[in-house]
């Protein structure tokens, strides 16, 4: 897995190390049942060919093999949903609004912040770079002009649909891990989808607020 870069994608990584710790377990349980079975349950040399005894029920076992799916079951949707509340909750006001418009084939990145715009586009030829300070809260207001779209970014472990029509949003919380990441679209969406990249750089924020001031008022 790619080492995340916000708050959020610490909660997907320890979501996704239980969920994979958790079928291990089950899974070592299953094969030790199965090795189990093959072992003391083969056919025998100098046996007659006659069947073992045959037992059409067995009430504990039947309620066994029911009762534990489902308590596995809760369990995973208990923390899935859970951390799925977590990253997906939207409130308050944040350090850094982002309107995201995607359309075919790039990128339109339009930051508000302390009443400032810098807006940067994008083409499939010339993958834009949105600037993001570390250590703040980002708001991403998701848009698409033509078709369906994803915005992802795999370093924040986590992508969300841009939808015509559909207003998509979503909140992150950066760390202080200040380098380039790199951004794709997600969902494939037209002639040049392979095409349709972008780079986000997380800078300290002495370094954001020269980029702001430089940029601002670039919006058309």
């Amino acid at each position: 897995m790619p080492e995340g870069v916000t708050k959020e994608a610490d909660i997907v990584q320890n979501l996704w190390n239980g969920a994979w710790i958790a079928s291990l377990a089950v899974g070592v349980v299953v094969w030790g049942l199965i090795l189990w079975a093959c072992a003391f349950h083969r056919k025998r040399k100098n046996t007659t060919d006659a069947l073992p005894p045959q037992v059409r029920y067995n009430l504990p076992i039947e309620i066994l093999y029911t009762t534990v799916p489902i308590v596995m079951v809760a369990v995973f949707f208990f923390f899935t949903a859970r951390d799925e509340n977590t990253i997906t909750k939207v409130e308050g006001k944040p350090d850094v609004m982002v309107k995201v418009d995607a359309f075919q084939w790039s990128w339109r990145f339009t930051s508000e912040y302390n009443g400032k715009v810098i807006s940067v586009v994008g083409t499939p030829a010339q993958k834009p770079e949105l600037v993001l300070p570390v250590n703040r809260k980002i708001r991403f207001d998701l848009h698409s002009q033509d078709v369906n779209h994803s915005f992802w970014v795999p370093a924040f472990l986590f992508k969300r649909d841009v939808i015509p029509g559909v207003k998509n949003v979503f909140d992150i919380h950066t760390l202080d891990k200040r380098s380039t990441y790199a951004g794709r679209c997600a969902e494939l969406c037209g002639v040049d989808h392979s095409r349709m990249l972008f780079t986000v750089k997380l800078v300290p924020q002495a370094e954001y607020d020269q980029y702001v001031n430089s940029q601002a008022g670039s919006a058309k």
